[in-house]
């Protein structure tokens, strides 16, 4: 029944979808949370810098955002982010893409989160002669990350099945392999089925792991 598979890399179509994940989950994290710290901050101009990031990136479809990495970026500006060939280049500028897309949902989630912690905890911390920096790294962020465990695995989980619109510039991941099977394979209802269970497979854990580290890590009120 599944003669069909063979001569194609599927483990490694969605080794390649794993990548992609987990280099944009990583640097989404560490942007999302800088644009959050942004949005809180006392700082006028970066609270409108980040108030308008969140705004205009998140009504972008992914898709647009894509695409311009590679006519953009590398075709009209020539930049390659040090890669040396095509499918290094595709491959960093759909992370690249992926990162700056994601990060505003991850914005808005830490946001959320930084508003559950009581203002109170935040006054007492900047009596006793905290910056705004401390306040943050060591009284606010800490609590904040344990209460969005949850919602910061539904943005993982998107980020995942978003990794699909890399194709669009070539990235071999698993949509690319999918549309490729398709194309020369006259079983698509199995192949649709092969790929649907492969995503599954990624994000189903996913979901279920954090939400339970999510509520044991949960901050008590």
């Amino acid at each position: 029944m599944f003669d069909f598979l063979e001569g194609y890399d599927l483990l490694g179509a969605f080794w390649v979808t794993i990548e992609l994940t987990l280099l944009s989950a990583a640097g989404s994290l560490v942007w999302g949370t800088l644009l959050a710290a942004m949005r809180v901050g006392p700082v006028p101009l970066m609270r409108g810098f980040g108030t308008a990031y969140i705004n205009v990136v998140r009504n972008i479809p992914l898709t647009v955002i894509i695409l311009f990495t590679s006519l953009g970026l590398n075709q009209t500006l020539g930049i390659s982010l040090g890669a040396g060939n095509f499918d290094s280049i595709n491959f960093r500028l759909a992370v690249f893409g992926l990162i700056a897309y994601t990060s505003a949902f991850v914005c808005e989630a830490i946001r959320s989160g930084i508003n559950t912690v009581p203002v109170g905890q935040a006054e007492a911390a900047r009596a006793i002669g905290l910056s705004f920096t401390q306040v943050l790294t060591l009284v606010v962020l800490p609590q904040a990350f344990r209460s969005v465990i949850g919602p910061l695995a539904n943005v993982l989980i998107a980020l995942t099945k978003n990794t699909t619109v890399a194709a669009a510039i070539g990235v071999a991941e698993a949509a690319l392999l999918m549309k490729k099977m398709i194309e020369n394979e006259a079983q698509l209802l199995l192949i649709s089925a092969v790929f649907a269970f492969g995503f599954v497979c990624l994000t189903l854990p996913t979901g279920l792991i954090l939400g339970w580290v999510g509520k044991k890590v949960a901050v008590k009120r």
